[in-house]
């Protein structure tokens, strides 16, 4: 077992990580699944979607679902407003947009900066956690956004997680 989180550890060490804010929490994602990061704007319901779907955007002719991680996560009622952003993900091919607070920075973990992923009842899913980065006195929490989004349980991917 200690092998994996040293693999792991040493997989994801070194790779640049955008950051964001859900609530309070500081989270991370592999910047090269990020297509692009755009202010958040109306979006096209779906009826019988999931709450934590909003619903659609047009982005450039491209038809893609927006989901908001508060909701899905539970984290509180989501409030919209100048800071709120769509970060457009490219996944395996498909295109997802995911609303999260805001936007801060993007930085690069060294090997000593990632700590594995505590096991512990949260919200999120430690299964969906790379584990955690230590900048300074920030954490951020490292999100397999590939796994996230291709669950089962977002029902998004449906060829991907078969």
């Amino acid at each position: 077992m200690a092998d994996i989180l040293s693999n792991a550890a040493e997989e994801i060490a070194g790779h640049e990580y955008l950051a964001f804010t859900l609530g309070k929490e500081e989270y991370g994602i592999d910047i090269l699944k990020v297509q692009e990061i755009r202010g958040y704007e109306t979006v096209t319901r779906i009826a019988n979607a999931p709450e934590f779907i909003k619903g659609v955007i047009n982005l450039r002719g491209i038809i893609i679902p927006v989901v908001d991680m508060r909701i899905k996560f539970q984290l509180g009622e989501p409030v919209y407003d100048q800071f709120t952003v769509v970060i457009i993900l490219n996944i395996s091919g498909r295109v997802v947009g995911m609303v999260v607070d805001s936007v801060s920075d993007v930085t690069t973990l060294t090997p000593e900066q990632v700590k594995p992923a505590p096991e512990m009842g949260t919200a999120f899913s430690s299964e969906y956690m790379v584990g955690l980065g230590t900048i300074d006195e920030r954490m951020l929490i490292l999100v397999n956004i590939d796994k996230l989004m291709a669950s089962e349980e977002m029902g998004l991917m449906e060829q991907l997680a078969a």
